[in-house]
């Protein structure tokens, strides 16, 4: 149909159409997948009505025999006439049907249908991300468990602050994400349709066909449901609640904001100044067009810019929510057709991408090393300060004496020098009455002031293998 419909690179397309998100995704999200779903649901009915003696056997078995056979350039032409999509779907479907064809839709009306076909395509789509949460997870893990005792320079508000470890800081991002997957899983569990209700939801036009049938409107909705193995609202109006699209939205959100938070630490780090990590890094890769020496970070650049776009989208889904005014308003239509696919499609390349990152991520020594020879003494003087005054020491008159040693020695630092910290507490007079001398420098070695984040952080890579 892309051909036909001028859909050539001579206009506008989608980046989600090729550039960003899988080819499983986009078929989610395909018009294609929509109109199969659609026709799954009719048939659905049609033999939840013919059960109560509305529709005939021949009826349905027409319908089932070209359930699948779906016709978009039919639909399209018809649609053009009509300016309404899904009845331009009926009548496609009605004329491949010429036996069955008169009884589609029968009682319906449109979101009976399409939220119906939407909650499942949602399933589906969660189903994939959490196929692709599993190798990011176990990337995380793996990674986790070879840096746990890896000693490094933290850093708050973006400046040195004490030591850490690689495997606790990746601990961080493991447990967000895990915390993300959980309430995907969740979401997942709980997605529910609109189910069969009519018009404004109240079932009145399946309570006329019904009558003196023996079935209740409710004992269709449950055939028809139990065969798209959904469950419905047990309340709707003409669409189901628009807070299950922000919900979902926000699990999406909260899974891009972990990612973000992972990518944008991968951006300071990999600075030159920082330079401890690097993204992989192509042999004929090119980082710029004026640059040649450049290594730009761009697959971290790309998720944090994907991630923006998914956090906004929160907003859109809000309003639908809350402007999905009495029984029913269409100002939502026109957004869900772009902020569902979009959010899904933009949260499937971001988990690509993180994969491919995490599994070639370059841990560059050297550097680890400089920074903490660098920063690492100013952070442990808190260690040497406690064994100060467990020594004797007023605490008050030995933190002046350090801060003073460590503001001369931050210049020396800052000047390009080598940190003399360590060298000037150990020729202290004040602090040698205390502490020797060999004993200061102990204290001083700041690899040795992690705490026991090697242990938690196995401990999270422990969790995060029994999740998956």
């Amino acid at each position: 149909m892309g051909a036909e419909k001028g859909f050539t690179h001579e206009t506008f397309l989608s980046p989600f159409t090729w550039r960003y998100g899988s080819q499983e995704m986009r078929a989610i999200w395909s018009k294609a997948n929509e109109r199969r779903l659609w026709r799954r649901v009719w048939v659905a009915l049609a033999a939840a009505q013919h059960e109560a003696g509305l529709v005939g056997e021949d009826q349905l078995a027409d319908l089932e025999a070209h359930q699948t056979d779906i016709d978009l350039l039919r639909a399209e032409e018809i649609e053009a006439e009509i300016h309404h999509d899904l009845m331009a779907e009926v009548h496609t479907f009605a004329e491949q049907c010429p036996v069955g064809g008169p009884v589609i839709h029968l009682g319906a009306t449109s979101a009976d249908i399409q939220d119906n076909a939407d909650a499942v395509r949602i399933r589906q789509a969660l189903d994939l991300l959490l196929e692709r949460l599993r190798p990011v997870l176990l990337d995380l893990a793996e990674r986790i468990e070879e840096h746990a005792d890896h000693v490094c320079m933290g850093f708050t508000h973006l400046q040195p602050a004490e030591p850490t470890t690689i495997g606790y800081r990746l601990a961080t991002y493991g447990q967000d994400l895990l915390e993300g997957t959980v309430e995907l899983e969740r979401l997942r569990d709980r997605i529910r349709g609109k189910g069969m209700k009519g018009a404004v939801g109240t079932s009145a036009s399946f309570a006329e066909l019904l009558a003196g049938t023996g079935v209740t409107p409710a004992e269709l909705e449950a055939q028809v449901m139990e065969v798209l193995d959904l469950e419905p609202f047990v309340v709707t109006t003409q669409v189901y609640p628009r807070q299950q699209d922000y919900r979902v939205l926000a699990g999406l959100a909260a899974v891009a904001a972990s990612l973000y938070r992972f990518a944008f630490d991968l951006r300071f780090l990999q600075s030159p100044p920082i330079g401890e990590w690097s993204e992989p890094f192509g042999r004929k890769q090119v980082g710029s067009s004026a640059m040649p020496f450049k290594r730009n970070p761009i697959n971290a650049e790309n998720m944090d810019s994907l991630a923006r776009y998914v956090a906004a989208l929160l907003r859109v889904g809000w309003d639908n929510a809350a402007h999905s005014l009495l029984e029913r308003t269409l100002d939502d239509s026109a957004n869900r057709r772009l902020t569902l696919p979009g959010a899904f499609l933009a949260t499937d390349e971001l988990l690509r991408r993180a994969h491919r990152i995490l599994s070639g991520l370059m841990i560059h020594q050297q550097a680890i090393s400089r920074n903490v020879e660098a920063y690492g003494t100013f952070a442990a003087t808190e260690r040497l300060l406690m064994e100060l005054v467990q020594a004797g020491a007023d605490r008050q008159a030995m933190h002046e004496v350090i801060r003073q040693h460590a503001i001369a020695s931050w210049q020396a630092v800052q000047a390009g020098q080598p940190n003399p910290l360590a060298d000037r507490l150990a020729a202290d007079a004040t602090v040698l009455r205390y502490i020797p001398a060999e004993q200061v420098r102990a204290l001083l070695d700041a690899t040795g002031y992690v705490g026991d984040a090697p242990e938690r952080a196995r401990r999270m890579a422990a969790m995060i293998r029994a999740s998956v």
